[in-house]
């Protein structure tokens, strides 16, 4: 199958190829049903890090049948970055040490990097299934501040194709305002592969979103969570948050590694709360 499959893609990247559009679907198909059947023959996460990695998955939003603008593409490939950078740190399980472990089980690690800094993993199980957690991170992001109280607001400033989203982000200030309001501008994309999601991200500029008066204009990325089903129990979510942020102005490292840490920590008791609560009936 992997053959066949580079030979379609290979053959879509001439000129004179590129704009028959039953050969662009026929090469998605491909693509497709390979990666799942890589998804179905291998659970852990670290062969399906390993596969995304060698199939871009670009390659799919370039497929579509809406053409895009050069700086729709950058945006598209800044999102790609984010999650290729992301999966490569969560692939690499050496020197990570603990920062915190909850009564429940729930672990922030973090380790430093050469070229990011200091980043932090929180690794938590939900009690729900995959696609009520995925469609409560995706589909209802913008209602984050409702439930997430060190978030102010999440917007959509603009949508590019199916999995690339620009985003604008408040964060409220710490208690004691020992770390003032801050806010980002973020590309952040989504894949979703077999039983796997990956929602990556990063920083971004974005013109019509200027820095705001009253708000630290600080960076994160690359950022991404892997949300799994539970081995045994796909009632059940294993979720691993990658964090990586430079809240900038002057503040010591002690007090930025214990908010970031703790910044996790409350976000997986927070999310929990939000997906256990009652479910409004129909009308």
């Amino acid at each position: 199958m992997l053959p066949a499959t580079s030979k379609l893609c290979a053959a879509i990247s001439y000129r004179h190829l590129r704009n028959m559009t039953g050969l662009r679907r026929q090469a998605a198909v491909a693509i497709s049903q390979e990666l799942s059947r890589l998804a179905s023959h291998s659970p852990g996460p670290s062969t399906w890090i390993h596969q995304v990695r060698r199939r871009s998955s670009l390659l799919s939003s370039r497929l579509e049948e809406k053409p895009f603008s050069e700086m729709e593409m950058s945006y598209i490939k800044q999102g790609e970055e984010a999650l290729q950078k992301s999966l490569r740190i969560l692939e690499d399980q050496d020197d990570w040490k603990t920062e915190t472990v909850a009564g429940n089980g729930d672990k922030v690690l973090s380790k430093v990097l050469p070229d990011v800094g200091k980043v932090f993993r929180l690794e938590v199980v939900v009690d729900q299934p995959l696609d009520t957690v995925y469609g409560e991170l995706v589909d209802n992001m913008e209602q984050m501040g409702d439930w997430n109280p060190n978030v102010k607001e999440v917007r959509i400033l603009e949508k590019i194709g199916k999995d690339t989203v620009i985003t604008h982000e408040k964060a409220a200030a710490t208690p004691g305002n020992i770390v003032g309001p801050r806010d980002f501008v973020s590309v952040r994309c989504s894949r979703r592969r077999g039983s796997t999601c990956v929602l990556a991200g990063m920083s971004t500029t974005y013109g019509a979103m200027p820095e705001q008066e009253g708000f630290i204009r600080a960076e994160n990325g690359p950022t991404c969570m892997v949300l799994r089903p539970l081995p045994g129990s796909p009632s059940q979510t294993r979720l691993t948050w990658l964090l990586s942020i430079d809240l900038k102005g002057w503040l010591p490292k002690s007090i930025i590694n214990q908010v970031l840490s703790q910044t996790q920590v409350d976000f997986a008791k927070h999310l929990r709360q939000r997906l256990a609560r009652p479910v409004p009936a129909a009308c």
